[in-house]
């Protein structure tokens, strides 16, 4: 499955960023640990599905695709795409100094369910950084015309590595809570100070990817 190669570092990059881990792990440690690990696991999750859902069809609903004719509006969107990502990547580098964590992190402890599962799309749906993979991702199955069980199964995948990092630390932490609490402290801290230089490193290397196939493909 063709378009699977596409997909794997997208959903690599999505699961490495530092900002949902973080949360996942503030939200465990939190007084409302148990409700608010799974809102924001289902609302991480459906939000990596939804973005990528959306620009898969808008994907082929615009007519971009793998084929002959066609094939160059799909290479111009990952160009483009792989532009923006680049952009982003050099904002992150830039702020790499700053690690201080955000101000809106202050109020994970006090989450409820409902509003740890708005986050946790937000985090995936809107955030720029995830959004633009999501966005690579979707138009690389909008664009790969595979049939329709195909493309289904490949956004599939792509979300459970994409949310892989998240659901594996609240799972995780599920199984084996008092001795991952100390590893879990520990990494809080490290990916806080580290934030901005893991986001650039992952941002610059699927951004590199993402331009190369657009440009490969013109």
């Amino acid at each position: 499955m063709v378009v699977l190669g596409d997909l794997l570092p997208l959903a690599v990059g999505v699961a490495i960023s530092p900002i949902p881990i973080v949360v996942a792990i503030l939200m465990i440690l939190s007084k409302n640990a148990s409700a608010a690990t799974a809102g924001f696991a289902t609302g991480w999750t459906g939000g990596i599905l939804l973005a990528t859902v959306v620009f898969a069809v808008l994907a082929a609903a615009i007519g971009l695709s793998a084929d002959a004719a066609p094939g160059a509006g799909a290479a111009w969107a990952r160009i483009v795409l792989g532009l923006l990502l680049l952009a982003v990547a050099l904002v992150q580098w830039r702020r790499r100094a700053d690690t201080a964590p955000p101000g809106w992190m202050r109020s994970v402890d006090s989450l409820t369910a409902g509003k740890a599962v708005l986050l946790g799309a937000a985090l995936a749906a809107v955030n720029p950084k995830n959004l633009l993979l999501c966005v690579s991702a979707g138009v690389a199955v909008g664009a790969s015309g595979s049939a329709m069980g195909v493309q289904i199964v490949a956004v599939v995948v792509f979300t459970v590595l994409a949310a892989a990092s998240v659901l594996g630390v609240v799972a995780g932490y599920a199984v084996a809570a008092d001795r991952l609490r100390g590893v879990l402290d520990r990494s809080r801290a490290w990916l806080e100070a580290n934030n901005h230089v893991v986001m650039a490193m992952m941002l610059l290397v699927m951004g590199a990817v993402v331009l190369g196939k657009g440009i490969g493909g013109l």
